[in-house]
């Protein structure tokens, strides 16, 4: 992936093209997660005339994430048409996060910040909201308060596609890992949530999701081969293989 310091070069051009005939506030970056939620986030925000420069993920050292692993994200990147920039973050996290919010302002002219969230989680105000408030960063979350059904539905008429990336074998069976979510797959998680308290969109972290296709992919991506791995738990995809391909292939 480009270091930040080419990422600036990119900000710097994107934003004086932008701003020439925009507004400044809808100059934005996607914090990118790979899965379902970041991915109709950003459908809905360029939308709503959001000029979306790039994708960015904060990442610690050496960061091994299970459910969306960055080797994949750089894929969606390109399926997307979109830079991708990993920002390093390190304890104490408010303050690295900060620092790489100010930066990306700073540096880059960049004024908005759109990320996935759709609620509070475990009662705590929202993570980036608070980390933007002191650098001044605008942040727009399109999918928040909104019904947990209906957004499900939305991703699926809008025809986006992804997988069950990991769960967690307290509410969802190894199974589910590798597996469509379609109406199927929705259907089930309804029944699910009638029974246990589920979350539809998992947003208390019972799954996460990695998107394959969908309206914004100027190419699609398959998953040609992966295993099904478990540590304490957590059931999770490990991707052996995939790639890129058109649309019409």
């Amino acid at each position: 992936m480009l270091g930040y310091e080419n990422a600036v070069k990119f900000y710097r051009t994107s934003a004086v093209e932008y701003l020439l005939g925009g507004n400044p506030m809808h100059n934005a970056a996607m914090l990118w997660t790979g899965g379902k939620d970041s991915a109709l986030a950003l459908y809905e925000a360029v939308q709503s005339s959001y000029h979306v420069c790039c994708l960015v993920t904060f990442a610690p050292p050496d960061a091994g994430f299970l459910a969306h692993p960055l080797p994949f994200i750089k894929i969606q990147a390109q399926a997307l048409a979109l830079p991708h920039y990993v920002l390093p973050i390190h304890k104490p996290f408010e303050e690295a996060y900060e620092i790489q919010l100010r930066r990306l302002r700073d540096e880059t002219g960049i004024t908005s910040v759109i990320t996935g969230d759709i609620a509070e989680v475990n009662g705590c105000p929202n993570w980036i909201r608070e980390r933007s408030r002191p650098v001044g960063m605008n942040v727009h979350t399109p999918l928040w308060g909104r019904d947990r059904s209906s957004l499900l539905q939305q991703l699926l008429g809008i025809k986006f596609k992804a997988r069950f990336s990991c769960v967690k074998t307290r509410w969802l069976t190894e199974d589910w890992v590798g597996r469509e979510l379609n109406e199927s797959a929705v259907a089930e998680l309804r029944v699910i949530r009638e029974r246990t308290g589920l979350d539809l969109c998992g947003e208390e972290g019972e799954y996460h999701t990695l998107v394959t296709n969908g309206p914004q992919f100027t190419r699609a991506i398959n998953i040609w081969s992966y295993s099904r791995r478990s540590i304490d738990s957590l059931a999770y995809m490990e991707i052996h293989e995939s790639e890129l391909f058109d649309h019409a292939a």
